[in-house]
């Protein structure tokens, strides 16, 4: 089997596209984590408080898919650009496993308090550790260059 070069790869060749396609992998992300806070501050009982959390999660619902959705695909492409140096980063294994564990808790337990009467302590909870889990995917990418 040959070894990848990422020499070969077109986001390598050009000093333009890597550094565009970093900041539409971090602005996507920006845009869905923010939609997802709008949700998660409200559930903390913070702010927005002339609408319920169920009423945020439809009117932000659409914004956050197409967010983590260009976030991934962003992130997947460039992952391509020298992959050794990502998949054996501690940092980025760390963001990856944050990553799968937010998505799959924001469309999970999370979902389900937002989207249904509940008490204070349950939606405290709730939003406080999604804001944990969307925090520790950021710390993973800003770690990613330092280890």
């Amino acid at each position: 089997m040959q070894a990848y070069d990422p020499s070969t790869n077109p986001l390598n060749g050009n000093e333009w596209s890597f550094p565009l396609l970093e900041i539409v992998h971090i602005a996507s992300f920006a845009w869905s984590v923010g939609t997802i806070a709008i949700v998660d501050l409200r559930l903390l009982g913070v702010g927005m408080r002339n609408q319920t959390s169920e009423q945020l999660v439809k009117a932000t619902e659409l914004w956050t898919q197409l967010g983590i959705l260009l976030a991934v695909t962003s992130g997947m492409l460039l992952v391509t650009t020298d992959p050794a140096s990502y998949l054996y980063n501690p940092a980025f294994r760390f963001k990856m496993a944050c990553l799968l564990a937010a998505i799959v808790y924001n469309y999970t337990w999370r979902q389900r308090v937002a989207s249904a009467p509940h008490s204070a302590l349950m939606g405290g909870l709730a939003g406080g550790l999604s804001i944990a889990l969307w925090l520790s995917v950021v710390f993973g990418g800003i770690f990613y260059a330092f280890i």
